[in-house]
This record gives C-alpha cells, structure tokens and sequence, in this order.
C-alpha cells in the first residue's frame, strides 16, 4: 500500500515539474475595459432590436410543445402497440415477461403527459 502511494505522490510530483503553469497577472482597469466592451457589443447602438418578442416566444413556445406532445405520442402508441402485439403472439412465459414491462410503460406514459401537463399549465399561468 506504501510503494502504490509512493509510486502516485512521485507521478504527481513528475507531472508537476513537466507541466508548467503560466500566471498571468491582470489589472482591474482589463477587467472592466474588457466588461464594457462585451456590453458594447451586446447592446450598443448597433444592435438591431435585441429584446425578446413576447408573441414569437408564445408561438416558438407553442410550436415547441405540439411537436414533442405529438411525438411523445407517437412514440407511446407505438410502443404500447409493440407490447400488445408481443403480447397476442407470446407464450405463458413470455405473456409473464410482458406483464412485467406494463407498469413501466404506464410510469413512462404519465411522466410524459404529465409533463406537458405541467408544462402548458406554467405557461398559462405565466400569460
């Protein structure tokens, strides 16, 4: 146990003296020359309308939730599909297996809707 921590401490100690660090000491005035310039560049009077819209945040919005609803449910009734077809072709065993697999896919179904649920929910309560 010693010769392993001897053997580690004297690898760091190597990787150590190879690897230098270079230090570079900054004044507080590049500090803050170089904060302005990152606003200035972010708002000035370049910017070309640079606040957010509210109705393109609702339709992005919007547009967003449909699409991960439809295929959330698209994805649920498929697999339920495959499940129930595995189910009618299965034998005593595998119809056991299957069983088992349900409350899984019931758990997922309700964490997705739920989800969006909560999800169109916030977003109402927000408007």
């Amino acid at each position: 146990m010693k010769r392993i921590l001897a053997s580690i401490c004297l690898l760091l100690l190597l990787l150590i003296m190879v690897c230098p660090t270079n230090v570079q000491a900054i004044s507080t005035d590049d500090i803050l020359n170089g904060a302005d310039q990152f606003l200035k560049k972010g708002g000035g009077e370049d910017s070309i309308n640079r606040t957010i819209n509210d109705t393109t945040l609702q339709e992005s919005s919007k547009f967003l939730y449909n699409t991960l609803l439809g295929i959330g449910i698209i994805i649920a009734v498929i697999a339920g599909m495959i499940l129930g077809i595995k189910y009618m072709l299965a034998g005593s065993e595998e119809k056991a297996e299957i069983k088992q697999t349900l409350p899984a896919y019931i758990v997922s179904c309700v964490v997705i809707f739920g989800a969006f649920t909560i999800w169109r929910f916030i977003i109402s309560m927000v408007q």
